[in-house]
């Protein structure tokens, strides 16, 4: 996702952010002269892929624009232990009010980048690319999906509105593979349409219907191996479930053109950072 259509959800997400922590307000930083003015330095504690720093500033931004910060390292950057990542000046209430709402937004969406660069570098020189889902933090969709991006990976579909997915359920209801591919141009012909098969009898049918892409849902390295020369190319396919860091490589090998990961959104862990005050 293009940072620039993020905008407006970047200003979302950070007032959503500070409502939750701040409520009426800070009462702990109002010990604090209210004229007092500190300098921060955010330091990583750990080796990462950096990621967020539109949501750290936004939160800051929105406490008090006066805060002055300065960054060392753009997302999408690998960083080391113990590198500066940014310099912030303004007033201590304000950096104080702002610290742990900032900080988690760079943490987590760190995190998700950190992870999809490891998947990433796993499939390196190959042609599969490695996709996100819609297993994200709850009001962190689009903020998770272009953490994804800066870690190298890919994005899948937004949501249930710009791509149909046909699984086990909408296909029982519809009566047929076919049938259920048959409604979905019929109600919006412009979009994409992937169908979900568990067995490669169900994958010569999304094959017969006319499926844009068939998602293989836990076939093993030789079934899908198979199910891409069945294929010859007729449907783009993607591979998914049992995949991970140790065997993503093999299912790669396979030729097969896209593997989704629940896991770069929903299994991640927040990279160790730290705001120290001077």
């Amino acid at each position: 996702m293009l940072l620039e259509a993020l905008q407006i959800q970047i200003e979302e997400d950070a007032r959503r952010a500070l409502e939750e922590d701040l409520g009426s307000g800070d009462i702990t930083a109002q010990l604090i002269d209210a004229q007092q003015v500190w300098k921060a330095r955010v330091i990583s504690r750990e080796a990462a892929v950096v990621c967020g720093h539109h949501w750290f500033d936004a939160v800051f931004r929105l406490i008090d624009d006066s805060v002055d910060i300065r960054w060392e390292v753009a997302d999408g950057d690998m960083i080391t232990a113990d590198q500066l990542l940014c310099t912030l000046k303004g007033p201590a209430r304000a950096l104080l009010s702002g610290e742990r709402a900032a900080l988690n937004f760079l943490q987590t969406l760190s995190g998700t980048a950190t992870l999809a660069q490891r998947y990433a570098a796993q499939v390196k020189g190959m042609r599969t690319r490695i996709l996100d889902t819609r297993k994200t933090i709850p009001g962190l969709r689009r903020a998770q999906k272009y953490a994804v991006r800066c870690g190298g990976c890919h994005n899948h579909r937004m949501g249930l509105y710009d791509a149909f997915l046909i699984k086990e359920n909408h296909i029982a209801a519809a009566g047929s593979i076919a049938a259920a591919v048959n409604n979905a141009r019929a109600l919006r012909r412009e979009l994409p349409v992937e169908v979900e098969v568990e067995n490669q009898a169900q994958l010569q049918q999304a094959l017969d219907a006319g499926a844009d892409r068939i998602l293989l849902d836990n076939f093993s390295v030789e079934a899908i191996r198979a199910a891409v020369e069945l294929a010859g190319g007729k449907a783009e396919l993607e591979a998914s479930g049992g995949i991970n860091l140790d065997n993503v490589r093999d299912y790669a090998a396979t030729g097969v053109d896209f593997i989704s990961i629940g896991a770069l959104t929903k299994d991640l862990r927040a990279v160790d950072l730290s705001m120290r005050f001077d």
